[in-house]
């Protein structure tokens, strides 16, 4: 048995009997270590190695988190919320809610989207425009489920066909050079065109997540959100100064690569403007980082799990072991290739890291099966992005649980994790699988 096989499916099935995704990873990690023939003491080393990978952004979301209190208390989304829920309130009938609901989750995709392409901010901007619309959310009565299924969307399916932000990176830096160091002669226009078909896989989840699986109204408590905005007195000069420290956040993040320190400038704005002179700076800031810590730590184990994956040496085995299976019988080559895709990408929680590690045996085993560079393209490329939508440790999915499950009613592996994983990976695998034997 190989040991990120059995590590990735304990990591699963203890975030599904509701064991802490920490623990969980942590535990799964001493497993695959001692299966993939090191000792504790080694085990432990490439855990505790690969703890400062997730580090970085582990504290970039503690920031963010503090920025996003500090934002929260100047005004500025509650002023918003407000403003649909009053508009709203002249005539809440099923109709006028729902045309409301739609506007609101086209607005928060299409935030996601520039996220990835035009403004490559990544998730830095959940934690800080999620939270203050969670009552408004409720007051529509909005599928939470839904819209981690919308965030997720957004953060996968445009780097995948898009070649500018981060998909630039994915598709040119990533996808494209792996390949062509592995003995594939492709251009970047190839790549856009072979992921098509599993980018419609994409858009059919979302679809269904949409019009189907949570399109019905879902009841959450607004207690714990509508307490703490109810009796704040919004002021024009805190919604300047919030306006003026959102600006300069993402000014800095872009500028410098950092969402650390854009986080940290829009912070220290609203410190020394007094615009939260009504509230203790260091409560808000640990607030905030509160409200991050148990995204943070799920990160940093997550990275201590994918290091000792790494370390055991049985990822590369588990791709070679697959070649010698498939003989050279195409349907099942494509399907293999796909589904070891996703167990790899959901114990590393990262498609970006997962092509180096298929694409040199992914390229030649597909070349000797007989497939076209558009399909070899589509393997590789689908391979990886599945995974990325359904793995605990995957910030596509950490990411919307930031920003949905501040006031407790969004649990990640039943409210995240799961749906994205249903409403993507198989419609990813289905699509993927066509794209490979019809190109």
């Amino acid at each position: 048995m190989n040991a990120v096989v059995i590590a990735v499916c304990l990591m699963l099935l203890l975030s599904l009997l509701r064991i802490n995704v920490v623990i969980a990873l942590t535990v799964s990690a001493v497993v695959a270590g001692l299966m993939g023939n090191l000792d504790l003491h080694q085990t432990i080393d490439a855990f505790n190695s690969g703890l400062g990978g997730g580090a970085k952004i582990a504290l970039s979301y503690a920031l963010l988190g503090a920025f996003a209190v500090a934002l929260s208390h100047s005004g500025l989304t509650t002023l918003i919320s407000n403003k649909i829920i009053h508009y709203i309130g002249v005539d809440q009938n099923h109709a006028n809610l729902t045309k409301i609901r739609y506007i609101l989750l086209v607005a928060i995709l299409t935030m996601a989207i520039c996220s990835q392409n035009i403004l490559p901010i990544h998730i830095a901007f959940i934690p800080i425009l999620i939270p203050p619309l969670l009552h408004l959310m409720s007051t529509l009565q909005l599928d939470r489920r839904l819209v981690a299924c919308v965030l997720t969307f957004g953060l996968v399916t445009t780097y995948m066909i898009l070649p500018v932000g981060f998909g630039a990176i994915f598709i040119n830096n990533i996808l494209l050079s792996n390949l062509n160091a592995n003995g594939l002669n492709a251009v970047g226009t190839q790549v856009t065109e072979a992921m098509l078909l599993p980018a419609l896989g994409m858009i059919s989840g979302l679809l269904i997540a949409v019009f189907i699986s949570y399109r019905k109204p879902r009841q959450y408590s607004d207690s714990q959100i509508s307490s703490s905005t109810s009796e704040q007195r919004i002021k024009p000069y805190s919604i300047v100064i919030a306006i003026i420290a959102a600006l300069s956040t993402l000014t800095i993040q872009i500028y410098t690569s950092s969402m650390i320190y854009g986080a940290l400038v829009g912070f220290i704005i609203f410190s020394l403007s007094g615009a939260l002179k009504h509230s203790n700076d260091q409560d808000v800031f640990n607030r905030g980082m509160r409200m991050m810590a148990n995204i943070g730590f799920i990160m940093i184990a997550a990275a201590g799990f994918a290091a000792v994956l790494k370390a055991t040496g049985d990822v590369p085995l588990l791709v070679e072991s697959m070649a010698g299976f498939i003989g050279q019988n195409r349907a099942l080559g494509a399907i293999l290739m796909l589904v070891i895709g996703l167990l790899i990408t959901m114990g590393i929680g990262s498609s970006f890291s997962t092509i180096p590690i298929i694409a040199t045996i992914y390229v030649p085993l597909s070349l000797s099966l007989g497939f076209s560079v558009a399909a070899t393209i589509a393997i590789v490329g689908t391979a990886a992005a599945l995974g990325d939508a359904g793995s605990p440790a995957s910030d596509s999915t950490l990411g919307p649980t930031a920003g949905l499950n501040v006031d407790g009613q969004h649990d990640h592996i039943r409210d995240s994790v799961i749906p994205t994983f249903i409403h993507y990976n198989i419609p990813l695998l289905i699509f993927g699988w066509v794209a490979a034997m019809s190109l």
